[in-house]
């Protein structure tokens, strides 16, 4: 699991970079859009020069209707998942790819985002 850890660090490094680099914050590059069934952003996945790169929003809970009326929103801050989709190392590649919506956590399956993406689908819908 440590093994996994260090080398998903390390492709993230690459990942934020790669996204780093496109222009207009990537979205003339945004290839696949994944939305909840509440039409919240879920995941993107862009094409980069060093390949396809998956990008979603962790937070640490969902920010909704259970929110105190007193609590502000602005506390919870949220971090990117950056991961390529596939790479020479894909034998150390986890196929749960963690996201994020407003309803709360959420885990996108590696190869079914590939499988989106090969069937040519811009944007999905999960439940």
């Amino acid at each position: 699991m440590t093994e996994q850890l260090h080398t998903h660090q390390v492709r993230a490094e690459g990942a934020r970079a790669a996204w780093s680099g496109l222009p207009h914050g990537g979205h003339d590059s945004a290839v696949l859009h994944v939305q909840c069934g509440s039409s919240h952003h879920v995941a993107t996945v862009y094409e980069t020069d060093s390949g396809l790169v998956y990008r979603a929003t962790v937070r640490a809970r969902s920010h909704g209707s259970g929110d105190r009326f007193d609590e502000p929103h602005g506390g919870h801050e949220a971090e990117s998942w950056f991961d390529f989709l596939t790479s020479d190392d894909a034998g150390g590649m986890d196929d749960s790819l963690p996201a994020w919506c407003d309803c709360g956590h959420r885990t996108l399956s590696r190869s079914a985002v590939i499988q989106w993406l090969q069937a040519g689908d811009h944007r999905v819908v999960v439940d």
